[in-house]
């Protein structure tokens, strides 16, 4: 891990480490990929990279960890944003270049 100056993140906790990918995590907001992830329910969270075009994906999380990481810049995760979805976690799309799509 990198450490670096304290900074708030979007749950207003302080933030010092700044964790690579494979890296252990607590929330998204401590990966330099914006993306913690675990398997399962019983697995550890670790940094892992954002999901690429035709990746399953989440649009986002309630909790700061994903079973699926969001999309790379410039691409749309196509699922269905329900709230039922988010409590769950299962709330998983398909990364997509939309731009591309309607040409």
């Amino acid at each position: 891990p990198t450490l670096t100056s304290p900074s708030l993140n979007a749950s207003g906790l302080l933030t010092y480490l700044v964790l690579d990918e494979g890296e252990l995590c607590l929330n998204s907001a401590q990966c330099t990929s914006k993306c913690c992830h675990r398997e399962d329910g019983l697995s550890l969270a670790r940094c892992a990279p954002k999901a690429s075009e035709n990746s399953e994906c989440s649009a986002f999380t309630l909790y700061g960890i994903y079973y699926k990481c969001p999309c790379e810049r410039g691409l749309t995760c196509n699922v269905d944003k329900t709230i039922v979805g988010s409590i769950t976690n299962t709330n998983f799309g398909v990364c997509l270049d939309l731009g591309r799509a309607t040409e």
